[in-house]
């Protein structure tokens, strides 16, 4: 048997768990006050409602474009964008990368841990 195959096996597992650890990282109470930065345009807990941007209930896993009563940009709408976790990171970090003329007037987060606080705080809220 050809040792090298399980060996690779290995690695990629190993490598496959420290990717997907990355979404489980983040401190809530610190994401909370990243969030600080969202508060002017978005809304969250039982009574948000839509303001300059949809609220963020539930961002986690839904549709890019698909809160109801809220005028989204047709790059926005047109994305095909699920919210996963890493790709609401790669978004808040660089939202012009992401959605080219979506119009969130929003330069991004300065670092990966703001990110990754901000998206812990984001998956408390269903």
């Amino acid at each position: 048997m050809n040792k090298a195959v399980p060996l690779a096996l290995f690695f990629s597992l190993q490598l496959g768990l420290v990717c997907s650890s990355h979404a489980q990282t983040g401190n809530v109470d610190a994401g909370k006050k990243v969030f600080q930065n969202c508060v002017y345009c978005h809304q969250v807990g039982p009574s948000a409602r839509n303001i300059l941007g949809p609220h963020l209930n539930g961002i986690i896993g839904r549709p890019a474009g698909s809160v109801s009563n809220f005028a989204y940009s047709p790059a926005m709408k047109n994305s095909r964008i699920v919210w996963t976790e890493a790709k609401l990171r790669d978004f808040v970090r660089k939202p012009g990368k992401v959605v080219p003329n979506n119009k969130m007037r929003f330069f991004g987060l300065w670092s990966d841990t703001e990110a990754d606080n901000l998206i812990a705080y984001l998956r408390t809220l269903k």
